[in-house]
């Protein structure tokens, strides 16, 4: 097969090392990837938000399947064109997408199906929005959210009402999410411990993935604002069984049901983030597509053909599909320019890249190749990830690995995984 990667983060990386160990595996392009991914496929100028270039690429050369990483793609409905084309693709519909694309659609979904989750409400003017916080949550203990995409950024959790009033204003008034930003959704702020469930979906079934417990907060102690994700652990230390099966019966197989009867049959990653509750799984928010960094963390774990699986559901087949993986654990921690999620230095000198520990893997996302060096360029740079019998094992081959790289802006959090 030859296969066409979208996306340039470290997700990508880590589903381009899993695609590579196929055996159906002819040839893996990447688009436009990053100077990690060019170690495992041959990456290509490609801008994937033209749909009629990617789409004569595919055709071009003979492209047995696309598979698409990162949400706005999906969200833009480039799943739809390629499917019309006849081109085979492995991502969700624009319909489907609505599920991380609008999170009133996620809410209001949730709502007619019974799936578990907080009490919320939406808005697009800010009056009204902040008569219903001063009405509803006095305190401001409360928690924000622009509708749409904002790259992880667009969620505020108040701890009082001069936070909470900050949030609509930002979103609403200041326009600082764009369109993403021009409604918001205001809910309950819940208590009890994240984590995050996985599934590979065929429009009708799924199989799971994995489970993981990711570190949004920048700051070690889970302090300062929200990233894209400081690290992950999988599997997920508070998802006992018990309460896997529970998320998995009341939360994901509802979604597939319910977006198969609505018309909008779902095809792809289904990423669910969960709310640990004393009254049992409630959810915070659905992705479209494999997290970052969870995929870093739960696909190194992975025994199964991942590409063979991901064909499968493209075909409808995966009531009779498994995945396998390794016993033990995998911990991934995040290196970032300092400063990040805000303003940041790019361009510094990455060293200490090459001589891999035992069970570690690095996964590029923020990194360019300039005069044949690797330089940090973006905000979330490397992902590190340590493998282990154990959390604790895990974890320390990842710190491992972490204090051989260096750059000069570099910042990571010290305690990811930390029991």
């Amino acid at each position: 097969m030859n296969v066409l990667l979208l996306g340039s983060g470290g997700r990508e990386h880590a589903l381009a090392d899993q695609i590579d160990r196929s055996p159906l595996l002819t040839k893996l392009f990447a688009a436009p990837g990053n100077p990690g991914i060019a170690d495992l496929a041959e990456c290509v100028a490609l801008d994937i938000n033209d749909h009629d270039a990617v789409i004569g690429f595919a055709k071009d050369h003979g492209i047995d399947l696309v598979v698409i990483g990162p949400e706005a793609p999906l969200v833009a409905g480039l799943a739809d064109d390629l499917d019309a084309a006849g081109i085979p693709v492995f991502g969700p519909s624009a319909a489907a997408a609505q599920l991380e694309g609008s999170k009133d659609f996620a809410r209001a979904f949730c709502q007619r199906h019974h799936i578990p989750q907080p009490n919320f409400a939406s808005f697009d003017q800010p009056e009204a929005a902040l008569a219903h916080l001063n009405t509803h949550y006095p305190d401001g203990y409360v928690v924000i959210k622009a509708d749409g995409l904002a790259a992880g950024k667009g969620v505020v959790v108040a701890d009082n009402t001069l936070e909470a009033t900050a949030a609509i204003t930002m979103m609403l008034e200041d326009n600082r999410f764009g369109d993403a930003g021009a409604r918001v959704v205001i809910e309950d702020r819940i208590s009890g411990t994240e984590a995050s469930l996985f599934a590979m979906v065929d429009g009708r079934d799924a199989i799971m993935i994995g489970s993981a417990q990711d570190h949004k907060r920048a700051f070690d102690g889970d302090q300062g604002p929200n990233t894209g994700g400081m690290g992950a652990v999988s599997p997920a230390p508070a998802l006992s069984d018990d309460l896997c099966q529970q998320a998995w019966d009341e939360i994901v197989l509802p979604v597939i049901r319910g977006m198969a009867d609505e018309g909008m049959p779902y095809r792809g990653f289904l990423y669910a983030g969960l709310m640990l509750t004393t009254t049992g799984p409630q959810v915070i928010e659905f992705n479209c597509r494999f997290g970052d960094p969870e995929a870093q963390t739960i696909l190194p774990r992975l025994k199964s053909d991942l590409l063979s699986a991901m064909l499968t559901a493209t075909q409808g087949g995966l009531a009779h599909a498994d995945l396998r993986f390794h016993d033990g654990a995998a911990v991934t921690v995040v290196m970032v320019n300092d400063g990040y999620p805000g303003d940041y230095a790019k361009g510094e000198v990455i060293d200490g890249l090459d001589g891999e520990l035992p069970n570690t893997m690095t996964f590029h996302a923020g990194t360019s190749l300039k005069d044949g060096k690797i330089t940090a360029t973006g905000g979330r740079v490397l992902a590190i990830t340590g493998m282990g019998a154990d959390q604790a094992t895990a974890r320390q081959a990842a710190y491992d690995r972490v204090e051989q790289i260096t750059w000069p802006n570099a910042f990571w959090r010290r305690d990811i995984a930390k029991s």
